[in-house]
């Protein structure tokens, strides 16, 4: 990524599974009523950047959360709600055999499991799925390529890696950071801001 480049990260709105702590991972599941909303008061306040703001990358995961997000916000520009990319690189870590899985749930089958991950949370892998150092990896590959200011619509994985490598954050510590999924977080090289 060139300096002198804009990130607008933007987590996708809330799910239904957001709101029960059920590990989303890859599963591709929508946004609800309340994360439409997180998306159109995103969008509102990314507007105070027009019209600069129009001349952005858009690219989302190519998730529906994402991508629906990602719409709203557009519409919210006034801007042509499908016209944005797509880059698989943007998908949320791959929780494996945890997707679909309770955190309340895995506190009973699965505590060895959560005790390794509270132990080593950037290199924990669960079952069949992938780590943060796997996902740092996909961020940096993606970040690489930025020729220009970028609108973002992704996942809380994502926005954490873009923040360690965008900030030269430790990312052993990374999954500490909030992600919230109503605020705009603006990045770039070395510094950040939420909107």
């Amino acid at each position: 990524m060139q300096n002198g480049i804009t990130v607008y990260c933007i987590r996708h709105g809330q799910t239904d599974w957001n709101a029960q702590s059920r590990y989303q991972g890859q599963e591709d599941i929508a946004i609800n009523e309340i994360g439409r909303e997180q998306a159109r008061r995103n969008g509102e306040a990314l507007r105070a950047f027009l019209p600069g703001i129009a001349a952005a990358h858009f690219v989302s995961s190519p998730l529906s959360r994402a991508r629906e997000t990602m719409r709203i916000i557009r519409e919210a520009l006034g801007l042509p709600a499908e016209d944005y990319a797509t880059d698989e690189r943007l998908l949320e870590v791959h929780y494996g055999a945890w997707q679909g899985q309770l955190l309340e749930t895995l506190k009973v089958t699965d505590p060895e499991a959560l005790a390794a991950r509270r132990a080593d949370p950037f290199q924990f892998r669960p079952p069949g799925g992938e780590n943060y150092a796997d996902l740092m990896q996909r961020t940096c590959d993606w970040l690489a390529t930025l020729t220009r200011d970028t609108v973002v619509a992704t996942h809380g994985g994502i926005t954490r890696t873009l923040r360690a490598q965008l900030l030269d954050l430790d990312p052993e510590k990374i999954l500490d950071l909030e992600v919230p999924q109503d605020r705009v977080l603006i990045l770039r090289r070395g510094e950040m801001q939420w909107l």
